[in-house]
Parts: structure tokens; C-alpha cells; sequence
């Protein structure tokens, strides 16, 4: 699958400028909260929530930012309530968006949504138009430098992960949602800190995007991407790395 996953890689790139930002910690915040009001502030049973918490870690989110979210979940402390809400979009070309927000003015986020799609040759669509064209995995990216293919393999099947694909400087591990901590686990164990783990959308197939549209497209994900309210966005468009780097120049 090498090229195919062009924006996630510029997306590592790019992962430490956005914590200098902050704005990390305030989509994990928002995480935390909801993941705490839906199943409970109790890490052990709450699988979402162990996720979350295990990745406002790796940020290095102080412990008293994490417990204060997850009690403003729990209704211990007051805080604002917000929603989750998935939309689906298309993008230049033609390509599928997913957009997951949390947010507390839905009316406000999706008309802001709507504008910036609008800006950069897309436009939203109706519900169910474009999530069937991907699949909820784990996904788990290990820079080639940090591990041994054969046993990064072994280790990754053993514990239940479906494929671990060659994207030129990383290895892709996909899993399913429900192996997904005993794979990340496996791979820790092999003393190795994935350059990204999530649990992901990932498209079934790619639209390859070049010039105009492809520079179009680089733009609006990182608008979509900046946005307060995004969570996490997700295309199925196919983009090299010097498009997505002369855009973000």
C-alpha cells in the first residue's frame, strides 16, 4: 500500500507543532469528557477511555488535566456538555471525507463545516454517502528505523493484527477495534513507541488526487484538521509527498 498514506505521515511530521499549539490538549480534553460521560470514569472498564487516557500520556497531558476532564464526564465537577457528531463530505475530485467533532453548538460547527469545504471544492453529504467506503480499524505506524520487520510481524500477528503494510518509512499494523490494545501492547513490548496509534476509519480504496486538486485538497484537510471541533478527519484520497509539502510551505 506504499504512497497511500501520504497525509498520514506528513501528519507525524507535523504532530509536535500542533502540541506546541495546545490544540491537542484541548481535543483530548473534550475526549476524555465524553468518553467518561458515555461509559464511566473507570479506566478498567471503560476500554474508550483507557485509550484516551494512554494517548493524553503520551503527550504528556499533567494527571490533574486528565482527572479534572474525566470528572466533568462523571457530572462530579460542573463543565459543558458536547456532542459527537460524524460528518461526511466530499473533497476536490471527488474524494471521500469523514469529519468527527465534538462539540458544544452544532449549528455553529457545521455551518463553519460547510464554509470551509465550500472554499476548497467541496461539499457536504448526505448521511451514509461516503461512510461505506471505510472500515473502523486499529492502526498502529512504527518508524522502519525503530524495528526489526520479521519480529514487529510476528509480534503483531501473534496478538491479533490483520496486516502490517510497507509505507516507504514506516510500517502501517491494522487491526481489528478489537485487538487493538493487545496489539499496541505487543509492539511496546518490543521496546518500540509507535510514531501513531489510533483507533482509525481507514478507506477500502484511494482516488488519486495530482496538482490543483491535490494542493486543494492538502489545504481544506488542514483547515478541517485546525478546526476547534475536530476530532479526527479521514479521506480516501491518495496524495504524494511533495504535493502535501508545497501546500503546507
Amino acid at each position: 500500500m506504499s504512497g497511500h498514506s501520504k497525509w498520514h505521515t506528513i501528519k507525524h511530521k507535523k504532530g509536535a507543532a500542533d502540541a506546541k499549539r495546545g490544540k491537542i490538549f484541548t481535543r483530548i480534553i473534550k475526549e476524555l469528557t465524553v468518553a467518561a460521560r458515555n461509559g464511566g470514569g473507570d479506566a478498567n472498564s471503560n476500554p474508550r477511555l483507557r485509550t484516551v487516557i494512554a494517548e493524553a500520556k503520551s503527550v504528556n497531558m499533567p494527571a490533574d488535566n486528565i482527572k479534572r476532564a474525566i470528572q466533568r464526564g462523571t457530572g462530579e465537577l460542573p463543565g459543558v456538555s458536547y456532542e459527537e457528531i460524524t460528518y461526511e463530505a466530499y473533497g476536490p475530485g471527488g474524494v471521500a471525507i469523514m469529519i468527527e467533532v465534538l462539540t458544544d453548538n452544532k449549528n455553529r460547527t457545521v455551518g463553519e463545516m460547510r464554509h470551509a469545504l465550500s472554499k476548497y471544492g467541496g461539499n457536504l453529504g448526505e448521511a451514509n454517502s461516503v461512510a461505506w467506503m471505510f472500515e473502523k480499524k486499529g492502526y498502529i505506524v512504527v518508524d522502519k528505523t525503530k524495528a526489526d520487520e520479521d519480529k514487529l510481524m510476528a509480534a503483531v500477528i501473534d496478538a491479533g493484527a490483520d496486516d502490517m503494510r510497507d509505507d516507504d518509512e514506516h510500517w502501517e499494523v491494522v487491526t481489528p477495534p478489537d485487538a487493538y490494545e493487545a496489539v499496541l501492547e505487543a509492539v511496546k513490548a518490543l521496546g518500540i513507541e509507535p510514531a501513531a496509534s489510533e483507533i482509525a476509519m481507514l478507506p477500502q480504496n484511494y482516488i488519486k488526487l495530482e496538482g490543483k486538486s491535490a494542493q486543494q485538497m492538502v489545504r481544506l484537510m488542514d483547515v478541517l484538521e485546525e478546526h476547534e471541533d475536530t476530532k479526527k478527519v479521514w479521506t480516501n484520497a491518495d496524495i504524494e509527498e511533495k504535493e502535501i509539502e508545497a501546500s503546507l510551505a
